[in-house]
């Protein structure tokens, strides 16, 4: 016999608890499905926990209008909870003159997308800001910051809870059917049950694709193919950081190119790099150090040998493969895949994490509009 439930997100990571937040807070009874023993422990989990500003993404695109929208939101929230959320900023070098016009063309864009903060930099005052980076010029970005990612989502199953949601850990969706009463899920791990759905949101990540696949009854064209671009990191050992702030050189194809964070203690890691994968894959090469040393050291040419370790590596989600140009976010609901009550998000890659909040109210209200009885 199934037990029937009113909302159902699957995925608790940032953007799956941002969403069953904004629908708790709405008024729905809502219940997160997580195959793991925790939360966050997928692509939020491995991550440089930059809060982007909306500075490289399509003009019109859900990336950049979520963007824009969740990073306003995500310093507003993480204030209001005691997350710490620091604005650090970020410059984004040119290390010859080819790359000057690829500056014009992300200032550019920003300057659409609503980013009105962008200061562009010549040679001198770049070194300024940044005296061990080499470059011939650079934009700086003063709203892009550092998040505690973990506080983020802790303090968002928080709010969750306190409005009568739920997160039932270990409870992976292995397959589901549309029904007349709702969609109609089989969650297994240790004690198997099947859920009836009168919303089911899917918000499992790289696991989105196959979950929705495994659906009965769903468009099986509208489900794109998942595809897997793990991005390694690695940090700085034994030299004390030159940097007071993000460093990026200019994007790359599949990513925004090996760049230099700082966590909120200081130090520095490097990454992540695009290496196109067939099946999850969390190790990184060490022998993939080559590449970086020699990428790090276009903008920072201070690198001593040895400095770099390897520390961890993430997946991003994608649904676009090498070569292809970067899909947009993909929210799919019942116009796109015919099954009333579902709704699907795929690729949800960076800048998800900064997007999240403004992710939740576009499906909140989404949601509200498609008015299930």
């Amino acid at each position: 016999m199934a037990e029937t439930v009113d909302v159902v997100v699957v995925g608790a990571g940032a953007v799956g608890l941002a969403v069953a937040r904004a629908l708790a807070l709405a008024g729905r009874e809502v219940m997160v499905l997580e195959a793991e023993d925790a939360i966050g422990t997928g692509t939020t989990a491995r991550n440089s926990e930059v809060i982007h500003a909306g500075l490289y993404y399509p003009a019109g695109s859900l990336k950049a209008k979520f963007c824009v929208e969740g990073r306003r939101a995500l310093y507003a929230y993480a204030a209001s909870r005691g997350v710490a959320a620091v604005p650090v900023g970020k410059l984004i070098v040119a290390t010859d003159a080819s790359q000057l016009t690829i500056l014009d063309d992300i200032a550019a864009a920003a300057w659409t997308n609503g980013v009105d903060d962008l200061v562009r930099l010549d040679a001198p005052a770049a070194a300024e800001l940044e005296p061990a980076v080499n470059s011939v010029g650079a934009l700086f970005s003063p709203s892009t910051g550092i998040l505690d990612s973990h506080a983020y989502m802790l303090a968002l199953d928080a709010d969750l809870e306190t409005a009568g949601g739920l997160v039932a850990l270990k409870s992976p969706v292995v397959g589901g059917r549309a029904t007349a009463s709702g969609v109609e899920l089989d969650v297994g791990g240790d004690d198997p049950i099947t859920l009836v759905a009168r919303t089911v949101v899917n918000a499992a990540g790289h696991g989105a694709p196959r979950l929705a696949a495994a659906i009965a009854g769903i468009d099986t064209a509208t489900v794109p193919r998942a595809r897997l671009a793990k991005g390694n990191y690695f940090a700085l050992s034994g030299v004390r950081a030159p940097f007071r702030h993000l460093v990026y050189p200019v994007p790359e194809p599949g990513g925004l190119g090996i760049h230099a964070t700082l966590d909120l203690g200081g130090a520095v890691r490097f990454g992540p790099d695009v290496e196109w994968i067939d099946a999850p894959d969390l190790t990184v090469d060490p022998a993939r150090a080559t590449r970086f040393y020699a990428a790090i050291r276009r903008y920072w040419p201070g690198l001593p040998d040895g400095a770099l370790q390897p520390s961890f590596a993430g997946l991003r989600p994608k649904i676009t493969g090498p070569g292809e140009p970067a899909a947009d976010f993909a929210v799919h609901g019942p116009e796109t895949h015919g099954i009333a009550g579902l709704w699907n998000l795929y690729g949800i890659e960076s800048p998800g994490l900064t997007s999240s909040l403004a992710i939740a109210v576009h499906l909140a209200g989404a949601i509200a509009a498609e008015g299930r009885p």
